[in-house]
Order: C-alpha cells, then structure tokens, then sequence
C-alpha cells in the first residue's frame, strides 16, 4: 500500500511539469528551421536590390514613395521573422501594435504640424 502512495504522488500531469513560477503552463518555444532563415535573409536581399534599381529609375515623385514601401515591407519581414513576432503570445502582438500606433500617431502629429505652418499663405 505505501508503494500505490509513492507512485501517484510522483506522477503529475503534462501541465504541472511546464508551469512557470505562477503556476499557469509555459508556452511551447517555436523552432525555426534554417531554411525558413535562408529564404527570408534572400527575400531581404533581392528587396535591397529592388529598393537600388528603383532608385535609379525616374519616377519622379513615386521615387521615395516606392522606396519607404519596400522598406515598410522589409521591416515588417524582419519584425515577424527574426525578432519572432510571428510565433509569440498575442500579448507581444499587442505590444508591437501599440508601439507601432504610437509611432504613426506621433509622425501623424509632426506632419500635421509641418503642413499647417503657412496655412493660408499659399
């Protein structure tokens, strides 16, 4: 009978063996494959080259327009992929949103402001 005690006071379940100091279940950490690495490092060069070859084509105003697009997408690739925005809890994706809302709500101020400085003498 001592022995049926010592083996269910042993045995636990699959959540209490990854649960972190709080007590809830620790997240799973995501590995990557290498090759996922290879293809996004190789999208970000061919977009490199798009971004050079687009520089030396005249599209008159659309030149920086085009330009901050590729580098919007390549931010975003960089932000998914290796910083692992992509694989994390939706509390992270909360945090980037928020920070990334905050940055766009402070450059939509600024250039509120550059805009209406000699409004009405135009």
């Amino acid at each position: 009978m001592a022995e049926d005690t010592h083996v269910s006071t042993t045995h636990q379940s699959h959540e209490d063996t990854h649960a972190g100091p709080s007590g809830q279940p620790h997240e799973e950490h995501h590995i990557v494959p290498p090759i996922v690495y290879i293809a996004i490092g190789s999208i970000l060069l061919i977009l490199t080259g798009v971004t050079v070859w687009a520089s030396f084509v005249e599209l008159h105003v659309f030149n920086p327009i085009i330009a901050l697009f590729i580098a919007c997408v390549k931010a975003t690739i960089v932000v998914l992929y290796f910083m692992h925005v992509k694989y994390s809890s939706k509390l992270t994706k909360l945090t980037v949103a928020a920070g990334l809302f905050t940055f766009l709500a402070l450059i939509g101020m600024t250039l509120s402001d550059y805009f209406t400085r000699a409004w009405g003498r135009w």
